[in-house]
């Protein structure tokens, strides 16, 4: 299980076009927002990754990178990557099921082809957000069973203006006894 303000797993991926992606070898400024989505097969993803991609300056302005990772291959990322048209939206590809899993991803297993046609991976992860702050600890973390009813990223942006005016600390890291 991921705790806040302890070190993230580690996570590197090769991206579209934006080199490979390590997030120990990060360098932002306040920190970086991790999107992982499901992949081609998902029509929520790529209404998700579109809204992502339309703020990626707005988190950008407030010191945050910004990545959207899936399992698929390279081929199906770059058509998701098409699909959502945010050429300044890193993508990385080829996450592997452990690593997801280290990460508290929930594995699925395909039903077969999607709503759009789209046949799913026999095996992928279902999605999830983390704000990883420089330091390389967890700040922000979201984990979804289900495709469906995902934290919504100008939501993201207004909470993290808040963190950032009121030094806000993250919350959630407490993993001693209970009594």
């Amino acid at each position: 299980m991921l705790v806040p303000r302890h070190t993230v797993p580690a996570l590197s991926v090769a991206t579209l076009a934006h080199g490979d992606f390590d997030v120990t070898k990060a360098n932002p400024d306040r920190g970086t927002i991790v999107c992982f989505y499901r992949g081609l097969h998902c029509p929520i993803c790529a209404n998700y990754l579109k809204e992502l991609g339309k703020l990626n300056k707005t988190f950008a302005d407030k010191g945050y990178e910004t990545i959207a990772i899936s399992s698929d291959t390279q081929e199906r990322a770059q058509e998701m990557a098409d699909k959502i048209d945010s050429p300044d939206l890193r993508v990385g590809y080829g996450l592997s099921l452990t690593t997801a899993r280290e990460w508290g991803l929930s594995i699925s297993a395909s039903i077969g082809t999607t709503s759009i046609g789209i046949e799913e991976p026999a095996l992928f992860s279902e999605p999830g957000l983390f704000v990883v702050d420089s330091d390389m600890t967890l700040y922000y973390g979201s984990v979804q069973t289900m495709p469906f009813v995902r934290p919504h990223f100008s939501e993201l942006a207004g909470a993290l203006d808040f963190a950032i005016d009121k030094n806000y600390p993250a919350r959630g890291e407490y993993v001693g006894e209970i009594l």
